[in-house]
């Protein structure tokens, strides 16, 4: 019995540690940094003509785009890889 008991203190310990070490939640987005190819966090990230401008295009989670610059109103400047293949703006704080 005392060998059952000490087995179960045993596991329940592991487990107590590993949702201790496990993740908490989803990836952080983060702002894109100037001079960087950055992953696309967000579901979806549209590609606009200007800051909150018309929609030329989509990328999607996993999806790159090098961060040119300038910085305006919330949005970033630089090109959109993958099927859209141009430059344009983008929201910011949507990297991984």
């Amino acid at each position: 019995m005392v060998r059952l008991l000490r087995r179960a203190g045993a596991v329940c310990a592991a487990a107590v540690l590993a949702t201790a070490a496990a993740p908490t939640g989803p990836a952080q987005a983060a702002n894109g940094t100037i001079g960087e190819r950055e992953t696309v966090c967000a579901a979806d990230l549209f590609v606009r003509t200007e800051p909150n401008g018309a929609w030329m295009g989509t990328l999607y989670r996993g999806q790159t785009f090098l961060v040119e610059g300038p910085r305006s109103g919330g949005y970033v400047y630089g090109f959109a890889y993958g099927h859209i293949n141009r430059r344009g703006w983008v929201q910011d704080g949507w990297f991984c």
